[in-house]
């Protein structure tokens, strides 16, 4: 039976003092073959995270069927508030942990990460100035990338065919691209001409990278409203990303897009050196960002047909998309090359 009456029923809940949640679902099983060295690197990728989030921001750790050992070290960070979300769960995929991570939560920007993520100081501020400066973004990722392009990007070209804010210009930080290549274990991920040139957008003073990865990106939360599922079955890769990921991104008219430069290493499941380096050298973040998101309307379901799907059969083409990165100051060689 109930005595008494609640206290809290029919209570509103309090605003929150977070804007920003980061998710980071985690599966390490054991610490054995592949998964030897992820405990370490998971550690490697909190620490780092710890150092360079402004005080805004919320994080939240979904163990989808980690070793005791990971579920403790999780345990211990929460009580004693160096995160402020933890959900165990069994192993029930990547995607389907993430979307646990955004249930229940109602902020304004949200990162999904990988366990195997490095952050570097002034990922979150150059992440923000994309989302200020280009009003349609959705999504961004904190790592360039040149071969992101043609990912989920038919609505940028069409919003952008004939401006000149839309060209080729020099790779900023070529050396990360080369890391990113050899994190993947791909010494040749990216060609000499990727290396060189990316396809970016211009407001002004500031410029963004076409396209979008998946490791790490900060979405604007309104692009999960209304998801048109809410399972993912695929435990990892498949279309899973590309459905909760990328296509609600577009499906509501926004655009995808990348900092110039690299504020994020990917790890991969091997510990090195130079990953401890790195996390030595950043400095703590005690800043309480004051950045507030502008508020955008989705587009319509004709709008996103239009875009994403009639004209993205024609930008999309290898063929004409030479030409295009010719037009967009490529030369006829490097165009030739650039998409191979």
């Amino acid at each position: 039976m109930r005595v008494g009456f609640n206290p809290h029923k029919d209570k509103t809940l309090t605003e929150s003092d977070y804007f920003h949640q980061v998710i980071i679902p985690v599966y390490i099983p054991n610490q054995e073959g592949y998964f030897k060295d992820s405990f370490e690197i998971l550690g490697l990728c909190l620490d780092s995270l710890f150092k360079t989030i402004n005080k805004k921001t919320c994080i939240t750790i979904v163990n989808n069927g980690s070793c005791i050992e990971v579920v403790a070290y999780l345990n211990d960070l929460f009580h004693k508030n160096k995160i402020q979300e933890v959900i165990h769960t069994t192993n029930i995929g990547k995607l389907n942990a993430v979307l646990k991570g955004i249930s229940g939560d109602n902020f304004p920007l949200i990162t999904v990460s990988d366990s195997d993520v490095l952050f570097l100081n002034g990922w979150q501020e150059a992440s923000y100035s994309i989302f200020d400066s280009f009003p349609k973004t959705g999504a961004v990722c904190p790592t360039p990338s040149s071969r992101s392009l043609r990912t989920f990007t038919a609505n940028v070209y069409w919003d952008l065919f004939f401006s000149n804010k839309l060209k080729c210009t020099p790779v900023v930080n070529h050396d990360a691209l080369k890391m990113f290549g050899l994190s993947v274990g791909d010494d040749n991920f990216y060609n000499p001409v990727q290396l060189k040139k990316y396809l970016t957008v211009t407001n002004e003073d500031k410029k963004a990278v076409l396209g979008a990865g998946h490791f790490v990106t900060t979405y604007r939360s309104q692009v999960f409203n209304n998801l048109e599922s809410r399972f993912a079955t695929f435990k990892l890769g498949g279309d899973s990303e590309g459905q909760f990921l990328d296509l609600p991104v577009v499906k509501k008219g926004f655009w995808r897009l990348s900092t110039v430069d690299n504020y994020a290493y990917h790890m991969g499941n091997v510990s090195e050196d130079w990953m401890k380096v790195e996390v030595s050298k950043l400095i703590q973040n005690d800043k309480k960002s004051t950045f507030e998101l502008k508020p955008i309307q989705s587009s319509s379901k004709l709008a996103y047909f239009v875009k994403s799907k009639l004209f993205a059969k024609l930008i999309l083409n290898k063929k004409v998309m030479r030409y295009f990165l010719i037009w967009k100051g490529l030369s006829k060689e490097e165009a030739k090359n650039y998409l191979t």
